[in-house]
């Protein structure tokens, strides 16, 4: 099981560092989202990279339907890895869907990770009565539907709006790996996504997290990042970065660098 997941999912260490860092992609990329940070952490650290079984660059047959219905699936997918790697300590930053997979992870596990740095991370995207995650359940049904109806057209709104800022060429990665994607996968792991709700476990996490959020994020409104770190049941902080987006490891990866840097060394 270890060694045929780790080949299905790419997985991969660079660098020669001491420490471990993990380094997980979020919905729509793959581990090559990672490639303008990866450079500057090989130094000090053994980096781990691997693709998500929903990624378009593993073969959607390694794609259970049964199996992948919630995070939960995900998460063990992720310890699977650290544990055949050997792995017993290590920070692990996750974008997205994996902000969320790490925080579950930290839960089962919590002696495994010194630090999470979780980002456009969100508990839940439905807004709630006393909540806002930013999307109304008409608004999620429309996102569903578009990417039923014509999943290419909706790629080629999608990627521009979820990038933010103007970088055409985050947008051309960003629509690439999208593209990739089988699109009953990426629909299924939308429906997923929109219906996970994470809001109950946060106090359980213990470990120390670092929330990273970008000025605006069409995905993750400001208030959400307040909310983590609120809820979280350990230290955590809010670090903001000055741009727009839900991706900034593509559109402004220098200034992610430096939040990073930051943020490990807290």
């Amino acid at each position: 099981m270890d060694q045929s997941l780790l080949e299905a999912l790419h997985v991969r260490m660079e660098g020669s560092g001491k420490k471990i860092l993990v380094l997980a992609h979020g919905f729509g990329t793959d581990q090559s989202a990672w490639k303008h940070i990866l450079p500057f952490f090989v130094r000090d650290y053994r980096v781990v990279l691997y693709d998500l079984v929903c990624a378009g660059s593993v073969n959607p047959d390694t794609f259970n339907f049964g199996r992948y219905t919630s995070l939960d699936a995900y998460v063990d997918d992720l310890l699977h890895i650290l544990d055949a790697l050997g792995v017993d300590r290590c920070a692990y930053v996750g974008h997205s869907i994996s902000a969320m997979i790490g925080i579950l992870a930290s839960i089962r596990r919590p002696e495994l990770f010194t630090k999470l740095i979780l980002i456009g991370a969100s508990p839940r995207f439905l807004n709630d009565e006393d909540y806002h995650g930013g999307f109304e359940h008409g608004e999620i049904e429309k996102v569903l539907l578009a990417m039923k109806s014509n999943y290419e057209a909706w790629v080629n709104g999608f990627a521009p709006l979820s990038v933010g800022a103007d970088v055409p060429i985050a947008v051309r990665e960003f629509s690439l790996t999208l593209f990739n994607m089988r699109p009953d996968i990426a629909l299924f792991v939308s429906h997923t996504v929109f219906s996970s709700d994470l809001r109950g476990v946060l106090g359980l996490v213990k470990v120390p997290c670092s929330i990273i959020q970008t000025a605006k994020d069409v995905s993750v409104p400001i208030s959400v990042a307040t909310y983590l770190k609120n809820q979280l049941g350990g230290r955590s902080t809010v670090l903001m970065l000055d741009t727009e987006g839900h991706l900034p490891h593509l559109s402004a990866p220098n200034m992610l660098v430096e939040k990073l840097r930051l943020a490990l060394s807290g």
